[in-house]
């Protein structure tokens, strides 16, 4: 039988290749020698797992303190895998955050001072004060506004890489993100069926974090893995551990190259646990409390500095000295965020986006 499915199993720096064939129970192994870590990425990404983690340190704080209205969902313990989904992406490739995407958003190119003008409710922001939170983004960019009903933004993406064909693009990849439970709703399998059948750049990235809200994952799918999905769509799986940056770094930028050179769907399964309630409302008293003692409860933030103090990238003085220039960058920010105005329904022509004198996404000298 030809294979059909094949699957990189990532646990560190080391990665196993399998071979999977239509209706065959054992698996046809091939080794791949493992790879030293590139400094330079794995600073980079760490420094930007630190910025995500004190933005939002700071929305939570905020939240508290009765100053932010609506949700706020906070990616603590994922920023890892959310920042290895989007550090690999170029110009004219598209990304498609979700809720627990702030690291990916920042490694894609958002800035704090947006992240806050958005769930501050400022006019400058991206969505000018018209929506808070996580529904926020440039389209024009290839960064695209988060749909809340969950999996819905896969074939939005897919929707995107095919409008890119039909106009001569080549060259580029989408990546989206899901949680374990919107693996099971009918977006995701009509948005990775369409990416399948077109053979569409699209890498969707799964946030294995045990649980859809309060939902423990036995009792949200019956296949043995989620990975299993990938054979039933007949294309390419990946799987690593999403509390280890240097493994997420790994598979994502395999991921993502193997997408971008004609390799067709990728998708990636990341095990790791959301070491927050569903959202700053929510007190997660449902986890189990033996999996957070477990190695899927780890901190990535945790282990990316062991990492990096053990391979000599970076030295304890280095990475206190980051940990206050990202606080001070979150700082600056809210200064700027908190000063701007609102929106003013009476004097503006409000469009989705933005205005209709603003529908480029920016504010210009005029406007002020």
């Amino acid at each position: 039988m030809q294979p059909r499915c094949r699957d990189l199993l990532c646990s560190g720096w080391g990665l196993r290749l399998i071979l999977k064939a239509s209706m065959v129970t054992a698996a046809k192994e091939t080794k791949v020698a493992q790879k030293s870590p590139d400094g330079d990425l794995m600073r980079r990404a760490f420094r930007n797992i630190l910025l995500a983690r004190a933005t939002e340190e700071k929305l939570a704080a905020l939240y508290r303190a009765g100053m932010i209205k609506g949700g706020v969902f906070l990616g603590k313990g994922q920023e890892a895998l959310s920042t290895a989904s989007s550090i690999f992406l170029k110009k004219g490739d598209i990304f498609g955050p979700l809720i627990r995407d702030q690291a990916g958003r920042i490694a894609f190119g958002d800035t704090i001072l947006d992240t806050l003008r958005t769930y501050l409710g400022s006019a400058s922001g991206p969505m000018r004060g018209r929506d808070g939170n996580v529904h926020r983004g440039r389209p024009r960019d290839g960064y695209y506004a988060m749909i809340s009903h969950l999996g819905s933004l896969i074939p939005v993406v897919a929707g995107g890489l095919y409008a890119k064909r039909m106009r001569g693009e080549t060259g580029m990849v989408g990546v989206t993100s899901i949680g374990d439970g919107g693996t099971s709703t009918g977006a995701f399998h009509e948005g990775v069926n369409l990416a399948a059948v077109e053979r569409l750049p699209l890498v969707v990235v799964i946030a294995n974090n045990q649980y859809a809200y309060s939902t423990p994952n036995h009792r949200e799918f019956a296949c043995a893995d989620l990975l299993d999905k990938a054979a039933g769509y007949g294309i390419a799986g990946f799987k690593c551990d999403g509390t280890d940056p240097a493994a997420c770094l790994e598979t994502l930028n395999m991921a993502v190259q193997a997408a971008r050179t004609g390799g067709g769907p990728q998708l990636v399964v990341a095990t790791l646990l959301r070491l927050v309630g569903h959202a700053e409302h929510d007190d997660a008293s449902y986890v189990d409390p033996n999996l957070r003692k477990t190695k899927v409860g780890r901190d990535c933030l945790d282990v990316g500095t062991t990492q990096l103090l053990e391979a000599g990238l970076a030295t304890a003085e280095d990475i206190a000295g980051w940990t206050k220039q990202a606080q001070a960058e979150v700082e600056d920010a809210l200064n700027t965020a908190q000063r701007e105005r609102g929106p003013d329904p009476n004097s503006e022509d409000w469009t989705a986006i933005s205005t209709t004198r603003l529908v480029d996404g920016h504010y210009t000298a005029e406007d002020e």
